[in-house]
């Protein structure tokens, strides 16, 4: 007798609807929604940077004893990095592969008049994406880990870690170009998600790209202001 968790040749309901186009769409949503909450979440709470040193010390110290004594101390941070990686993983994989099943079955012609008039944006999500990973890991090397050469880590202080990386200029615009990129990628992502929700109509369009618009806007002016202001001495 089958079962609502398996299919009909034997393979899980699970891995069977990820195989079709809709199913990996929806895994994009559903990690899509994670990683937007995230970012915002993750931009909030480095704004108390600009409150000074305790408040931002203050509030590093408060994410990592969530869980403990029930966890190791900065146990549920390290969780909560892992599933936002993996998070990270499904998306790309699950945008690499509807690109391909996308692409096997336009013809040429059609994929290139699409090419020519899609958005800087969405043109870039492939390399969007690429770069914003390689941020994230540097982020946390730089960051987390303290293992990027050229300042001292101070563990436990993310105020004087954030200034001390910030004093190295080229580790500063490398942080502005990948955030410019994330809300490149924001933008695109937001506006495709409302799509694939089932939110395309034209009484919604003007709101929903508004508003992938202004939420990309918002991230973006947040985070590259935190190495602005290192490099212009306000935050020292």
């Amino acid at each position: 007798m089958e079962t609502a968790t398996v299919s009909r040749n034997g393979t899980p309901w699970v891995v069977e609807f990820y195989r079709s186009a809709l199913g990996k769409k929806a895994v994009m949503a559903a990690t899509g929604i994670m990683l937007f909450g995230f970012v915002f979440v993750h931009m909030l709470g480095n704004l108390k940077l600009y409150l000074g040193a305790d408040a931002i010390n203050h509030y590093g110290e408060f994410l990592r004893t969530v869980g403990y004594p029930i966890l190791p101390h900065g146990g549920m941070l390290w969780i909560a990095r892992i599933v936002l990686l993996g998070a990270v993983a499904l998306h790309m994989l699950s945008a690499l592969q509807l690109t391909l099943i996308s692409r096997a079955a336009r013809p040429e012609e059609y994929e290139r008049k699409e090419f020519a008039i899609a958005s800087y944006a969405s043109r870039t999500m492939r390399w969007g994406g690429v770069i914003i990973l390689a941020f994230i890991l540097w982020h946390l090397a730089d960051l987390t880990l303290g293992l990027t050469p050229g300042y001292v880590f101070a563990e436990g202080k993310p105020y004087e870690n954030i200034v001390a990386s910030f004093s190295r200029m080229p580790v500063a615009i490398f942080y502005i170009i990948a955030n410019l990129m994330l809300g490149l990628h924001l933008y695109h992502g937001l506006w495709s998600m409302f799509q694939s929700l089932g939110c395309n109509n034209p009484r919604f369009n003007t709101w929903r790209n508004e508003f992938a618009a202004a939420f990309a806007v918002i991230i973006t002016i947040g985070n590259i202001s935190f190495p602005i202001s290192v490099m212009l001495g306000l935050v020292k």
